[in-house]
This record gives structure tokens, sequence and C-alpha cells, in this order.
């Protein structure tokens, strides 16, 4: 999850070193390094801490050198302090890391019984001790770095510096990201593209186990073997001015209000607008193969886990189709029944969360067809699927995931409603008026955001109270659950989302004065075209929610509840209470997550937390 940045051309390296890991921070933030080439010798500053301080540290240094490496570090192996900072240095050898190698015990053993000595608690700096070794036996940066790979085991990407091969820069990546920025007389290596934008939007995305060198002259891209390979440079359709605040206090209130725009980008492109119905693009080429799926498996991490439950929902109501949903991390340890008419659906906001990709990996084996859902394209998840849905959402920097959540659900709504349509679940009318309340979404998210000034008051009564329960049936549930890890992660208090029917077998009993439960109630728009949803089954969850309501109250809870504009039965009922405009029960789930990332947001403001960079947590999760 850390980030890296690598530069070679004409500018002067601490400066575009300094701004890109500016970019990355999100990535990691335990601690931060640079590594400049001065004529044939490399200067290196580390801190602990953040990128801040690192430019405090190194402002009043003459730093000159267009050739350099940078790194921001989230902790793995030993702990947030300098001496295990990136860049780590080992004779000639400067090298910064982003993942694990898993059999560094044994590497770190030989290599002290052949008396070397260690100065950080690292799995990192093995690797540069390794390299070293070859440099000092008369090979190459290159081919040191080729010798050194296959005794790894584990999970890298890698940028070196050889202060014996002062013109070049070596990358190389397994299992992590790792792209080459294309500029006019320079090169980089990136973590994320969001650290070059600023310099050039073409990029040449490594695949596993490729090797790269960049220097002034351009790029080579070789196999592990050493033989060269075309690589397809890519055009950036996101500008830096896009990766920016844009006024805001945080980036995840800003991409809290891109909201809006974000679902709109998701749905269009995806509309037939001649015959108003939704047509996915990924899909056009293998519609015939959804006749033949009987079962759809979701799999994902965190928040993309929680979008997978609310399309569990959608796929089961729209296409008639069983789904479950499994957690990535569990899904790969064990002997999940899979048959070829299962269709596995793999959801990532950045396409190389590991847990996710690893799954990909052992399900593309056993030849099951996949699905990815991502943002960022051309990502490893996104080039390992057999299908992808793009949802276009943007660069999202901020740690807490909001507009990746909304535009990941949307995409499932439009997969699910495609589907039905495709197996003939629905009836064409039907299809087409699903799609038509879909395009209204964008408006009915902006009418939901003129709630922040209300959400602000709430927060600002229960932000010193410490436990808070979310509650909600059927599809409401997993935004509950996803409310609550909003509010958990940023604000560091504890908070859980249940089913509301579960409150009595076990968590009512910590209900008190001080406990705040946010209860989540709209009602649905009714929906003439749908006979297998009646009116009768929302108004039974309705009642049943309300219920539960009751029951808190009973033991003198706080009740802030989210419903539909004009529900004065559910008003009268709570202490406070949040107006949802009229939406139809597949909308409401994205509507209700608006309100509870609003309160997240600012309760850990009034908290006086790190929105933006939690702690503990970093963006992409490229590490197991």
């Amino acid at each position: 999850m850390c980030g890296i940045i690598g530069y070679v051309g004409h500018r002067q390296s601490k400066e575009v070193l300094i701004n890109a890991l500016r970019r990355l921070e999100y990535r990691g933030y335990d601690s931060a390094g640079i590594a400049v080439l001065q004529d044939k010798t490399v200067e290196l500053h580390r801190v602990e801490g953040r990128i801040e301080g690192l430019v405090e540290k190194i402002k009043n240094k003459s730093i000159v050198g267009t050739t350099g490496i940078g790194h921001t570090r989230w902790a793995t192996h030993g702990a947030a302090v300098e001496m295990n900072a990136h860049p780590h240095r080992v004779g000639s050898v400067i090298l910064v890391h982003n993942g694990i190698i898993e059999n560094y015990a044994s590497l770190r053993d030989d290599l002290i019984g052949r008396g070397r000595k260690m100065g950080s608690d690292t799995d990192s700096e093995i690797v540069a001790h390794l390299i070293d070794l070859e440099i000092e036996a008369g090979a190459t940066l290159e081919k040191a770095v080729r010798t050194v790979l296959p005794k790894l085991r584990g999970t890298y990407a890698f940028v070196i510096l050889s202060e014996k091969s002062p013109k070049e820069i070596v990358g190389v990546r397994n299992g992590c990201p790792l792209l080459i920025g294309v500029g006019e007389g320079e090169s980089f290596f990136a973590s994320d593209v969001q650290a070059v934008l600023s310099y050039t939007n073409k990029v040449v995305y490594l695949e596993d186990n490729q090797v790269a060198i960049i220097d002034v002259g351009g790029v080579k891209v070789t196999d592990a073997a050493g033989k060269a390979m075309e690589v397809a440079v890519k055009t950036i359709k996101w500008s830096a001015d896009e990766i920016d605040k844009a006024g805001y206090d945080h980036y995840m209130l800003k991409e809290i209000y891109e909201q809006p725009q974000a679902i709109a980008n998701t749905i269009e492109g995806n509309i037939d607008h001649k015959n108003e119905i939704i047509r996915l693009i990924g899909l056009v080429e293998h519609e015939r193969l959804f006749h033949k799926i009987n079962r759809v498996l979701i799999v994902a991490c965190g928040t993309s886990l929680h979008a997978g439950l609310i399309g569990k929902y959608y796929i089961e109501q729209f296409a008639h189709i069983p789904a479950d949903v499994d957690y990535a991390s569990e899904f790969r340890y064990r002997n999940p029944v899979l048959t070829p008419d299962t269709l596995c659906i793999f959801i990532s906001q950045s396409g190389e969360t590991a847990d996710t990709l690893a799954a990909l990996r052992a399900v593309k084996k056993n030849g099951i067809p996949s699905l990815v859902i991502c943002n960022v394209r051309e990502s490893s998840l996104a080039r390992a699927g057999d299908m992808v849905l793009y949802t276009n959402a943007g660069p999202e920097i901020g740690v807490a995931s909001t507009k990746a959540f909304t535009t990941q659900v949307a995409m499932l709504y439009m997969f699910a409603v495609q589907v039905g349509h495709l197996r003939k679940s629905m009836v064409h009318e039907r299809f087409k008026e699903l799609t038509k309340r879909l395009i209204h979404l964008p408006i009915l998210v902006e009418k939901t955001l003129s709630l922040d000034n209300e959400i602000q008051k709430i927060a600002r009564k229960y932000h010193g109270f410490s436990c808070f329960f979310y509650v909600g049936r059927g599809i409401y549930y997993p935004v509950a659950l996803e409310g609550a890890l909003k509010l958990k992660e940023i604000s560091y208090l504890h908070a859980e989302g249940y089913p509301a029917g579960e409150l009595k077998h076990g968590p009512i009993a910590l209900v008190a004065p001080d406990v705040v439960t946010l209860v989540l109630n709209p009602k649905s728009v009714a929906d003439p075209s749908n006979p297998s949803r009646p009116a009768e089954l929302s108004q039974m969850y309705y009642e049943k929610v309300m219920s539960n309501l009751e029951e808190v109250k009973a033991r003198k809870g706080e009740i802030v509840s989210i419903g539909t504009q004009g529900d004065e039965t559910l008003r009268k009922s709570s202490h406070h209470f949040l107006e949802l405009p009229p939406a139809a029960w597949g909308l409401n789930s994205i509507l209700l997550s608006i309100p509870l990332q609003l309160f997240a947001y600012h309760v850990a403001q009034m908290r006086g937390t790190d929105v933006d960079k939690p702690r503990n947590l970093a963006k992409s999760v490229t590490v197991e």
C-alpha cells in the first residue's frame, strides 16, 4: 500500500519527488523519504511521519540532481520509525519497495551469516543487500536485479538506483502496481497515475515479472529473462486538476459532493438513448453468456463488499439469479464450490486490492467466467477479468471511499437490470421504466446533498458520544454496514451495522441514553410495473423497522432516522429526522448512503481527526 515514485529527466528531481509523494500520501503516511543522485553520489533523506515533515527537514538543503526516487510508507515489517523508512541504502544500492517479501526471515538469516549488518527491521532492506552483493561481484544493476528476483517469494514493486549505474533507474513488479510515465525527455516510475499527471498523461502499465529501465533516452521493458517487449502507451483522461481539493477542506468532502457527476459519468455511455434502455459497454460481446449463468458470486473487500451485498439484492430481484457475497480474504483460502454456470464478480475501486486480485486469479485457473467492476482503467484487476465494467468515478483520494461506493452500486444496479432483461426476467416496459428512473438518480443525489447543514447540526450534538448503531432491513442493511464503517474509519468511534431485526438478539443490551441509533427506513415510490414486489412487502418492512425503533426508544436510546420526505410517523418517533427525496426501492440505497457519509465526515472533523488520512489505514490495500 506504500507509494513509490522514480524520476529521470531534465527537471530538478527533488521537486518532482515531493510533488508526487504528496499525490501518493493516501497510500500510506507512516514515514517518507527521497534519494537524489548528485553527480555519482546519492543524497538520502528520510523522516518518521508525513510528507510535510520531510519537506521541513530538507527545506534549507541544497539538493541538486535530475534523477531520484521517493517513497511514502504504510508500515508492514518494522515499526513506523525513521530507520525503517524508505529509501533503503545498502552499499551502492538505493531501493524503495511496496509489498511483502514472505521469505524475508530465511534470507535475512543467510545474509547475517555472511556478515551483512542490518540497518532496519524491514523485509525491503533484505532485497537491497541481495542486489548489492551481485553488484559487488561485478553485475550491472539490471543484471543484479534479474539475478535476485527468483530468490524472492511474495508480492512487490521495486524501484532501484545504484551509484555505480548513475544514468538509469530499474523498476519491477509482481502483484503490486507499478507504472511508467512517459514524458518529453523525462520518464517516471509510480505506484499510481495521480503521481505523474502533473507532468504527463502517457503511461505504460507494467505486468507481473516485467523489468523496466528508464533513463534520459526513454524506456526499455523486458520480460524476466531479459527479452525486450513491446508495450502499449495509454493516454489517461483524468487531469491533474481533478486531483486537487478545488476549495474544499478535505478530499473526502469534495468527493462526497462530486457524487451527482460521478454517478452521471457511470451511467452515461452505458445507456442506449435511442431505445431508452441500459446497454453496458463491457457486456456487449458477452450477452449470450448470461443465458447460461445460474449463480452469481460477488467477491470483494471493505466498502466494495458492502456494494456487493446491495448488488446481491439487485441481482436476485431483477435477474432472478441466486447471488452470494464473499470476503476476498476468506474466499482465497477455502475450497469454494464453483461450477461453469457460475459468474464471479470482483469489485475494487483501485483494481489493485491484493486479496481480490488473488481470488480472481484462482477463479481463472478453474475456467470460471469473471466480471470486474472497478474505477481505474488498465488496473491489474481490469486486465485480468474476462469482462470489465468501469465506474468512471474519477480519481478518489480520500481514504474513506464515498463516490467509488455509490458508483459501484449504480453499476451493479445497471448490471442486474440488463441481465434481467437478457434472461427475460422482466418485460421490456419494466426494463425501460427502471432505466428511466436510473437516469434521474444524479438529480436525487443532488437534492440529498442539501441535507448537509442539518447533518452538521446533528453531528455537533452527537460527536462526543462513543457508541453508534446503524440499522436497516433488506437492501438497507448493507447501507447500515457501510455507514458504520465510514464512522469507524475516520472518527475512531465504535459503530456497528445490523439488520434491524437482530438488535433484540444481543446488541440491544448496549442501548442506553448515550448510545445513538441511526435508523434507515425510507419508503419506496410505487412500482406498478413490478408485480413481483407488491406494495404490501415494502409496507411490512417499514412497519417492522418502526417496531425496532420503538424498542430502542423504550430503552432511552437516541434516534436519528433517515426516511422519505413527508413521513410524519417517522419524524415524530425520532429525535432527529432526515428527509430523502422520494425514490424507487432500487435507488433508495444510494440516497441513504449520502447522509451517512456526511455524518461521518462532520463527526470526524469535529473530533479533530485527520479525515483524509485516518490512522493505520491506506487507500489501496495491495498487501495481505
